[in-house]
């Protein structure tokens, strides 16, 4: 219910307000497991993209948001728990693993499921190599995965603004990338590296031609926490 009210207001307010064209959403199945694979360029993504998509996409969030005490805390927990977020812990690759299981779990379920194959938010803009999880996460479940391309967000509200500006916004959802079809050495299967490699290959490609975004070839490394 808190879910269905705050989509419904926030949507309104959003809509209104910046105007997104959204080309491609047929490309989005109605029903049924999907994996969202998008570029990440602002805080808002995350938001964005549950809002203009007609069914329920969980992204992953940084259990903090649930854990934050005092009045900011609860509203945190609230808000990211009304989205659909799932609370994840972040740092090793212990960590890493057990947010690709949460994942797993979650798309398994029947639900849309957003991810950002790059990692982390993209701070000049360029589209960066993926990491291997989008592939992993894709051949385990066997669910197809939908790129999107999304522009003008990092215009929007670029990392370490606190308010957002009035820009355009511009969200491009591709047709369905089925990992199983892509072309590698060996078997179809999450254990294999190369079809894990092939498939974030894939993926980050035709994310680049749904945004036109300069791509470096390298990993866009998280800075250090200060």
């Amino acid at each position: 219910m808190f879910y269905a009210v705050l989509k419904v207001l926030v949507n309104r307010l959003a809509l209104g307000i910046w105007r997104p064209r959204v080309e491609g959403l047929e490309h989005l199945p109605a029903t049924g497991p999907v994996i969202v694979a998008s570029n990440h360029l602002s805080f808002i993504d995350s938001i964005l993209i549950p809002l203009i998509c007609p069914r329920r996409v969980a992204f992953l969030a940084k259990e903090e948001y649930w854990t934050t005490p005092g009045l900011r805390g609860r509203f945190m927990k609230g808000f990211f728990t009304g989205i659909g977020a799932v609370p994840v812990r972040r740092g090793d690759h212990r960590a890493a693993q057990e947010a690709l299981d949460t994942a797993l779990a979650v798309v398994e379920s029947g639900v849309a499921f957003g991810i950002y194959p790059e990692g982390t938010r993209s701070r000049d803009g360029k589209l960066y190599r993926a990491k291997v999880g989008v592939g992993w996460l894709a051949l385990k479940s066997k669910a197809p995965i939908v790129p999107v391309g999304i522009v003008g967000t990092n215009d929007v509200l670029p990392v370490g603004a606190k308010v957002p500006r009035l820009k355009r916004i511009t969200v491009r959802f591709g047709e369905p990338i089925v990992a199983s079809e892509v072309e590698f050495p060996g078997e179809a299967v999450a254990e294999n590296s190369r079809a894990r490699r092939a498939v974030a290959d894939v993926v980050v490609a035709e994310i680049g031609k749904l945004t036109g975004q300069e791509y470096t070839g390298v990993y866009n490394e998280r800075p250090a926490e200060v």
